[in-house]
């Protein structure tokens, strides 16, 4: 029997304090960027295309590691392991901060990435773990208020750093933060998962990187001067590698990433409803401030404080949303979160002309508020479709492929922003964006309305 079991009162309590201040601080990582882009493309002389692999590659090295969290959770336990995810972050962190150029920037973001793709598979399957059944959805729901105010969060965090000091504070933040989170954990976190040791299939990680190798040809599509002949020997070395990974999975005694838990209905619909909504998320995260600054012309910190209303909307109702999904049923939350989202991108779709800072903000607040309706609550839905001993893999299936697709998202959205081969995205490429995004929403609405009811699954 697991020693969650054993964490009662104000042990539970400064547990998950810690466990969540650790995520919510590494969530923000992930988004804070994008509204400091124009000023590391200035500091840097980088284009767009460039820079903003601070936020994909990033994405993408997550990927590579997310499949590889449960056995690091089974082998290692999860108080080194969380104290291994700080210092590498830290250390990350500490070399972007010296860099004297922007390779070393990539570099220390790998780092941080590392750290934060072990991180938050294994974090949910903690969470999942120690919480009863019938209270995970509220348990979840709390999960979903730091992962996902979290990117709200980041913009605005680094538009007010941003205002008062360089870029490099933005990540003096982060090192503060985090060193004082790993103190704090050498005190609160226990190991609470049972180990299960096992062998390392170093053959299945290689393939892994097959999914960097995709995305990376996906980022190039539309860019000029690309060597075409060398990007499709790239994809397909790497669709052959992830294709080698998946069969290898199915075939080894402890697979690094149990697929089985694919052949489960209601857990292949929740891992793309977390997909969809995460790349509504991070979409918006990315693109809306780039939208005021270039199209409305306002600064970094205007641009940061006007996402304030949405992190807002998204962290009030994120705990509500898990509550309402333990209650109401899973299909009933996520289908009014699946139409808040279609219903913002397709006010964006009907506007014509240019939209105001005052008219963003409510739409914005729109689409964020959706997310807090299906992402958490579709992450619960699939583990509790699961047997418990498949719960840390769907985790991290679930999670690896919500990365893949936020990637992805980012990547088709830089692209479209950059369509006509233009220094700087007109209102026209960021319209088609609005376009793109709406059709791919009504995507997750249909996949919301083919969910079955809690009776229904049962019989």
């Amino acid at each position: 029997m697991s020693d969650a079991v054993q964490l009662r009162d104000s042990r539970r309590l400064w547990f998950i304090t810690t466990l969540l201040m650790g995520t919510f601080t590494m969530s923000i990582s992930q988004s804070a960027l994008s509204t400091a882009y124009p000023t590391l493309m200035r500091y840097f002389s980088i284009s767009a295309s460039t820079v903003q692999w601070l936020t994909t590659g990033f994405m993408l090295i997550m990927c590579v590691m997310m499949p590889i969290s449960p056995w690091l959770l089974n082998n290692i336990g999860f108080k080194p392991l969380f104290l291994f995810v700080l210092v590498m972050f830290d250390v990350g962190t500490l070399l972007i901060i010296l860099a004297p150029n922007f390779p070393l920037v990539l570099l220390g973001r790998a780092m941080e990435a590392v750290g934060v793709g072990i991180l938050f598979p294994s974090y949910q399957t903690v969470l999942l773990t120690i919480t009863p059944k019938e209270d995970r959805g509220s348990a979840m729901g709390v999960a979903g208020l730091v992962m996902g105010s979290a990117l709200a969060v980041g913009p605005i965090i680094s538009g007010i750093v941003l205002k008062f000091t360089t870029w490099q504070g933005l990540f003096w933040v982060f090192l503060v933060i985090i060193t004082l989170v790993a103190i704090l954990a050498t005190r609160t976190i226990v190991n609470v998962m049972p180990s299960d040791k096992s062998s390392l299939d170093w053959l299945s990680v290689i393939c892994l990187v097959g999914f960097i190798g995709i995305l990376y040809v996906i980022n190039l599509t539309g860019q000029t001067g690309v060597n075409w002949p060398l990007a499709w020997g790239i994809l397909i070395v790497s669709v052959l590698a992830v294709i080698l990974f998946a069969t290898r999975q199915f075939r080894l005694e402890t697979p690094l990433l149990d697929l089985r838990v694919f052949g489960v209905g209601q857990f292949n619909i929740a891992v793309w409803l977390t997909g969809l909504s995460y790349i509504a998320l991070i979409v918006v995260t990315i693109v809306f401030p780039l939208y005021y600054q270039i199209v409305l012309g306002v600064s970094p910190f205007i641009s940061g404080m006007a996402l304030v209303p949405g992190a807002v909307f998204l962290s009030i109702l994120n705990p509500i949303t898990g509550k309402l999904a333990d209650r109401l049923g899973f299909k009933k939350v996520l289908l009014i979160g699946m139409i808040m989202i279609l219903a913002g991108w397709g006010l964006l779709v009907l506007i014509p002309g240019q939209v105001g800072l005052w008219g963003m903000m409510p739409i914005a607040m729109l689409i964020e508020g959706g997310n807090a309706f299906v992402m958490m609550p579709a992450v619960t839905l699939g583990a509790d479709a699961l047997p418990t001993h498949l719960v840390s893999h769907g985790t991290a299936v679930i999670t690896t492929m919500r990365q893949l697709l936020g990637s992805t998202g980012v990547a088709v959205a830089t692209l479209l922003l950059s369509l006509g081969h233009v220094k700087t995205a007109t209102l026209g490429n960021f319209h088609i964006v609005f376009w793109v995004f709406f059709a791919l929403e009504i995507i997750g609405l249909a996949l919301a309305l083919a969910l079955k009811n809690k009776q229904q699954a049962a019989s």
